[in-house]
């Protein structure tokens, strides 16, 4: 019988829950992601793959001011060594490194293109050439001089550094980035002159958020741009960690002839691309919905340079641009998460004041280290220095024990009680190094290092002596950094908050206004022609149809429609079909039923009364808010039952105090207009009562002013309506001799 055996892949069978294996394998990959791609070690503000880049780079010796190499040379080093991913997403990384509107203080001084602001890609790695810049020498700073540990690389053949010494404070100068399994982080850049200028304050003293913010005054993005966000959320924002700044594009006005003018963007917010930004913009101007603006050109060079043509030079440009910072990227909202990780292994959100001082622990820490590196190299010249003046003290028993002993090394440590390293020193000697000249340069080396070596030693056990040097160090880079000088200089102007803005009369500009004339006929036909006072023969009407209403308004203005149903519908002036052709039937646009009838038209005046009655005499006065219809089916107002009928919808005068009712039976009834009483809805009071017939018009008007009605081609006054005078629900009496026999006051 064959003997049984166990196949590799019977041996890597493992019996648990999969609940574990996945839980513990996703926790381990999310943990890598939070790692080792999204969050920025906060000592010296890098992900692995920027940490990587730098260091391959400075191993080139590819310094500030050397010959610069190809870029696909560094990537294949960096890949080949340190970083096993795709070269595209390295080149990737190293490409936004030298990108001066991306990273506010480039670590990377490309040659070639490597992309622009509008979004455009950089060449192929193999067409660029790059080098290290000043901001990154002194992040590396020290790497050889033990200031940081290393790990071994990925195969084991190199080794990295877990962190770079990071003397430039890059985790807020040019912030960071990223998300990960359950967090993101968000760092803005600030401006390094004013984070040197924090630090020293911070080491002479404690400052709160509030002081802080009188120095750091805010973010200073590479494309600069007006921060308009509120101090108390600045502080805010630099206590918890967490916040949003609101940035606005740069502008002014440039005057031109004949009253016209021009607006000019020179600088736009952090992290948007130009040429969509003006896609966005001529979008908008062609889809109308910022009328004040008629054109939107692109002239920039090397700096930015958008021109916004407004429509006419009576439009404000204060209120134009508020517009676009409305519907447009010239203004931005840049969220700030500052979750880093705390000594390159826990995740957590610190607020401003510990992410500096985070950075300042690390620089001591790098302190120390190079300090006991260089007393080493100290100790160790010194301990060569002395074999040395042992010799030229003993010079002749030297060359004697040299000359004669078959184990020179042993017999010079016996004689003269030195150590291995320095003996070897003494054999390694040259002759020429016997000269007097020589030993007195020896000498004076000898008393140099040992004062360094005191100064090393001093500093290494005093932390206050640390601290004071650092100091030194800090004030060296802020004269090299500083406010006046180019990479020092604020770009990102602090501007003012912004204060109310009047909202009805920014959404009237926004909406484009234009005169037209409101025609409906009298079987519900509707449509809308430019401008008014138009010429009756230029309107055309179907076959046996005819005028009924006819109304001048602008496109931004409302119309009511009343129909005999007793319902209001709304239609927009800009909702009308044009004028060409018979226009389009009212029904189609609205849901009048096929039994109603068009009654009145009104135009929509929010703060306006009406009077709305049925043909059997009842009524009310409803405002005309109340009768704004916000669905196509409109809204019921006036109640009709029965046979009876919307009648009439008549608008009440400012300052009209009485009405005039009057029926088909031709008897005409006035009242004080107080009798009837305002409703939202509903039946409403008798106003004339009748024994045959119905409603046939009414009218509000001034007591004062008396009562007019139409008289041929003019009108007539009744001044004394004494006899007409009553109280509501009445019959009244005949009207005045030459009232018009349609019984319509107009």
């Amino acid at each position: 019988m064959a003997k049984k055996t166990t196949t590799a892949i019977e041996a890597k069978i493992i019996d648990e829950p999969m609940s574990e294996l996945l839980s513990e394998r996703y926790l381990a990959y999310a943990l890598s992601t939070i790692m080792h791609r999204a969050l920025p070690d906060v000592r010296d503000g890098m992900k692995p793959v920027h940490r990587r880049l730098l260091y391959a780079m400075s191993q080139l010796n590819l310094k500030h001011d050397a010959p610069p190499k190809k870029s696909a040379r560094v990537v294949g080093d960096v890949i080949g060594k340190y970083h096993p991913h795709g070269d595209s997403s390295v080149y990737d990384a190293m490409v936004r490194l030298a990108q001066d509107f991306a990273v506010r203080y480039p670590m990377v001084d490309g040659q070639g293109n490597f992309g622009n602001i509008d979004g455009d890609n950089a060449a192929a790695m193999r067409y660029t050439e790059a080098r290290l810049t000043r901001v990154a020498q002194l992040m590396l700073e020290g790497i050889n001089e033990n200031a940081v540990d290393f790990r071994p690389t990925y195969d084991g053949s190199e080794n990295e550094p877990v962190v770079l010494p990071g003397m430039f404070p890059n985790i807020l100068a040019n912030g960071s980035s990223g998300i990960a399994v359950g967090m993101a982080t968000n760092i803005p850049p600030f401006n390094v002159a004013e984070l040197f200028e924090a630090s020293l304050a911070m080491l002479e003293g404690d400052l709160n958020a509030k002081a802080l913010e009188k120095i750091i005054k805010g973010p200073d993005f590479p494309t600069g741009g007006t921060l308009i966000e509120p101090k108390a959320n600045i502080i805010k924002a630099y206590e918890t960690g967490k916040g949003a700044f609101r940035m606005r594009a740069k502008w002014e006005r440039e005057d031109l002839k004949r009253g016209l003018y021009q607006i000019i963007v020179t600088e736009i917010p952090y992290q948007i691309q130009k040429s969509k930004l003006i896609e966005k913009i001529a979008e908008l101007i062609n889809a109308k919905k910022i009328p004040l603006l008629d054109d939107v050109r692109d002239e920039s060079a090397e700096d930015i340079r958008i021109v916004l043509v407004p429509r006419s030079g009576a439009v404000e440009d204060e209120l134009l641009m508020e517009a676009l910072f409305r519907s447009t990227d010239l203004e931005t909202r840049f969220n700030m998460n500052m979750n880093v990780l705390e000594n390159g292994i826990s995740p957590r959100v610190m607020p401003l004041k510990e992410v500096l001082q985070a950075w300042l622990d690390h620089q001591q820490v790098v302190l120390v280290r190079r300090s006991q590196f260089r007393l080493e190299k100290v100790l160790h010249r010194l301990e060569v220095l002395e074999g040395f003046l042992i010799v030229y003290l003993n010079i002749d028993k030297v060359i004697k024990i040299i000359r004669t002993k078959d184990n020179p090394k042993e017999e010079l440590i016996k004689a003269f009680k030195i150590s291995e390293i320095q003996a070897e020193a003494i054999l390694n000697m040259r002759l020429r190094a016997l000269n007097k000249l020589q030993e007195i340069e020896l000498q004076g080396e000898h008393d140099e290092l040992s004062k360094e070596r005191d100064e090393l030693q001093k500093l290494i056990k005093s932390e206050t002596r640390q601290w004071t040097m650092i100091k030194k160090q800090i004030k060296a880079l802020h004269e090299e950094f500083g406010p006046k000088t180019e990479l020092g200089k604020r770009r990102t102007r602090i501007g003012k908050a912004l204060e109310p803005v009047d909202m009805e009369q920014l959404e009237e500009s926004m909406i484009e206004k234009e005169a037209v004339t409101v025609i409906c006929s009298a079987k519900g036909w509707i449509k809308a022609m430019k401008g008014h006072e138009l010429d009756s023969k230029a309107i055309k009407y179907k076959d046996g149809d005819r005028e009924k209403f006819v109304m001048e308004i602008m496109t931004t203005d409302k119309v009511l429609i009343f129909g005999s149903n007793g319902r209001f519908y709304t239609l927009g002036g800009d909702q009308l079909p044009s004028g060409r052709g018979f226009g389009e039937p009212v029904r189609l646009m609205v849901g009048l039923p096929n039994d109603a009838d068009i009654i009145d038209m009104e135009l929509y005046d929010v703060e306006a009364k009406m009077v709305v009655a049925a043909d059997d005499g009842r009524g009310f006065i409803v405002k005309m808010e109340d009768c704004f219809a916000q669905t196509k089916n409109g809204k019921q107002i006036l109640n009709v039952s029965g046979k009876a009928e919307a009648k009439l919808c008549k608008p009440v005068g400012e300052g009209d105090d009485h009405i005039a009712v009057i029926g088909k039976n031709r008897k005409v009834l006035v009242f004080d207009l107080e009798q009837i009483p305002e409703m939202s809805k509903g039946k409403g009071v008798i106003l004339q009562r009748y024994k045959d017939g119905g409603l046939s018009d009414l009218k509000t008007f001034k007591w004062d002013d008396g009562l007019t009605y139409k008289y041929g081609s003019g009108e007539t006054l009744v001044d004394d309506l004494n006899p007409w005078l009553g109280d509501r629900a009445q019959a009244g009496r005949l009207p005045p001799n030459g009232f018009p026999k349609s019984n319509k006051f107009s």
